[in-house]
């Protein structure tokens, strides 16, 4: 038999592979909310233009707000044989009120149907996640606050490079997080225009309201172009190129954690409800959820990827490609949404060891730096000479198993006599931080002012008040 919603021209049925490559049913269903809001906007316009009589319109809405009512009770069963989630609730409102529901699929198509849907999905992704990334960044800021003197060593390569401060460490991240909550705004702004009322390419013959629809849907207009509003997936493709970009930071931090978190480190703790065990090694305390979140990342760089690849030399308008677009954007929206509040949790929970960070701090000549500054600035020197005649002390301390600090001044003045025994104030790890003041730089009371600038701004944003 051929499928009643669009068979007329078709006289035999489809064949089982065919069917079953066509259906998407399976991964759609969950716009469920959106089409029926889709719907009833549709529903609603077409009444206030007299496409619809008044009676036919009211009945649509109530058995679409039954539909709603059956799938939220998990009453609502889905056909692949009716493919997607348009015609599956289409079928049942013509099941629950009978012809009406013929009228409603009037001056629309599936085409501006799903691209609606669609849009209206990720908008709300996007709300939700807007949100759970300011709570990120809070804790974030409430630890940096909290740590805005504690000294770690900085590192280039993974070297320990110049002491800074943790809080200073995680402030970074806040301003990561701010820039991809900047980017995922901007797709939002960008696709909040109505695709409804394009049909399936051309427009239609009846005279349709789409600002009303575009204004029921919380829309800043409909748009422009009927072709581009069907074929369009820009703001996917937007989506997920700054939820890449996010997911880069997150397995960025992820991995310091995991680092961090490590019994050659122990520059953190994270308890048991972020760790898990060994089945063999009884000892073991594994950093999963950090490892989960550094993985999440390829998950939705291959969305991004696979969507390029979809769109990639398609004629306009829609074609059946486009229904890829869906699994692999709906599998990373969860990736991304579950990172965020993984990350979120682990940020919360980590348990900081001072004292760890600080000798770890003190090791590895991480003061070498100062002290070229300060025979720049005492003695004028080049910065290039500076820069040998520190490496010539490092050498020195290096071959005697010592730290500058632990040099004579005596040694110092065998490599450069000019040095002075002021140079002993800037080789503590403590010095070196304070030293940092530039703006932006790591010196505490530049991060305590930094974390309060950041509690206050997302306290702005619905965050509680801050405590400092």
């Amino acid at each position: 038999m051929s499928n009643k919603m669009w068979g007329g021209r078709f006289a035999s049925a489809t064949d089982a592979a065919m069917e079953a490559i066509n259906a998407s049913i399976g991964f759609d269903q969950r716009l469920y909310a959106e089409d029926i809001a889709g719907s009833k906007a549709h529903a609603a316009m077409l009444v206030a233009t007299g496409i619809l009589d008044d009676k036919d319109g009211d009945t649509i809405v109530q058995g679409l707000d039954a539909i709603l009512s059956q799938i939220e009770a998990g009453e609502f069963t889905f056909s692949t044989a009716l493919e997607d989630i348009h015609m599956n609730i289409e079928a049942r409102l013509a099941e629950l009120v009978g012809p009406a529901a013929g009228r409603l699929h009037t001056a629309r198509s599936r085409n501006d149907q799903v691209a609606t849907d669609f849009r209206l999905h990720i908008r709300n992704f996007l709300d939700r996640l807007d949100s759970a990334l300011a709570r990120l960044q809070w804790e974030l800021a409430q630890k940096a606050f909290a740590h805005h003197a504690t000294v770690m060593p900085g590192f280039t390569h993974l070297q320990a490079a110049q002491p800074v401060t943790f809080g200073h460490h995680l402030l970074a991240y806040v301003e990561m997080v701010a820039r991809d909550r900047g980017r995922l705004r901007d797709a939002r702004r960008r696709l909040n225009e109505s695709p409804l009322g394009a049909a399936a390419l051309a427009g239609t013959s009846f005279a349709i309201d789409r600002d009303m629809t575009a204004e029921a849907l919380g829309f800043d207009r409909p748009m422009a172009n009927s072709l581009d509003a069907v074929s369009d997936r820009d703001f996917v493709l937007e989506t997920l190129s700054a939820l890449s970009i996010l997911a880069g930071h997150l397995s960025r931090l992820a991995e310091e954690m995991v680092i961090w978190s490590s019994a050659q480190f122990g520059f953190i703790t994270l308890s048991d409800a972020w760790t898990t065990g060994s089945s063999i090694m009884p000892q073991k305390r594994n950093p999963d959820a950090a490892e989960l979140v550094r993985a999440k990342t390829g998950r939705i760089n291959g969305a991004l990827m696979t969507l390029l690849t979809v769109m990639k030399g398609l004629p306009l308008a829609y074609s059946k490609d486009m229904q890829e677009d869906k699994e692999p954007a709906f599998d990373a929206l969860d990736a991304a949404e579950l990172s965020v509040a993984a990350m979120t949790g682990m940020v919360a929970d980590m348990e900081p060891h001072p004292e760890r960070m600080r000798a770890a701090a003190g090791a590895g000549y991480a003061t070498a730096t100062d002290l070229a500054d300060w025979l720049v600035r005492a003695l004028a020197l080049p910065f290039r000479e500076a820069h040998h005649v520190t490496g010539r002390l490092v050498k020195l301390a290096s071959d005697s198993g010592r730290e500058l600090h632990e040099l004579t001044l005596e040694e110092m003045q065998s490599v450069d006599p000019r040095i002075t025994a002021a140079v002993f104030d800037v080789l503590s790890v403590e010095a070196s931080v304070a030293s940092r003041t530039s703006y932006g730089g790591t010196a505490p009371d530049n991060v305590r002012r930094a974390a309060q600038d950041w509690l206050a701004r997302l306290g702005e944003d619905g965050m509680a008040p801050a405590q400092v």
